[in-house]
């Protein structure tokens, strides 16, 4: 067991209730205990979506391409503070205003669900990654994106949340 596998989390209804704390490594092996996280969707101004390449230490999609930015949100934490941490962690990226509040939606999977927030940001350059997390971020077209699905390039979480975001189900 790594540091990461003792973060405590809370344990959520599907609205987003707390109805307890339990460690990731619990969570990460119990689909029937929802816990929340936050994913940021960073574009530039040629509407071209940011992606990482997961890191092939992490334990979920190692060498994946995964949303912009994602995380867990702490214990007593809001989404728009937890994305604003994460981006500060992965790709630092220094307290952002302008934030947009896009959706929520519940992602399953035979190892976990999460309830996540999503949000939307643009940048266009000023990143220093997080190479314990990350090993290369790029700016994907939407269309590059939508040749890629189903291919094996994106990890299982990103492809629903880019179809969650384009109206593709």
């Amino acid at each position: 067991m790594n540091a990461e596998d003792h973060e405590i989390l809370e344990v959520v209804d599907k609205e987003g209730n707390v109805l307890g704390l339990a460690a990731r490594s619990v969570l990460h092996a119990d689909p029937s205990l929802i816990h929340r996280v936050v994913h940021v969707l960073v574009f530039n101004d040629n509407g071209e979506l940011l992606l990482q390449r997961r890191s092939m230490n992490k334990d979920v999609a190692p060498g994946m391409w995964d949303t912009s930015v994602g995380g867990h949100i702490s214990p007593g934490e809001d989404p728009p503070a937890a994305a604003r941490r994460e981006m500060r962690e992965e790709l630092g990226i220094e307290g952002p205003d302008e934030l947009e509040f896009l959706y929520t939606y519940l992602f399953t999977n035979h190892r976990e669900s999460e309830l996540v927030s999503t949000f939307r940001y643009i940048c266009n350059s000023g990143f220093s990654i997080n190479r314990d997390e990350i090993d290369e971020v790029r700016y994907w077209s939407l269309d590059e994106i939508r040749k890629g699905l189903g291919c094996n390039l994106f990890s299982r979480h990103f492809e629903q949340e880019i179809r969650t975001y384009l109206g593709i189900y």
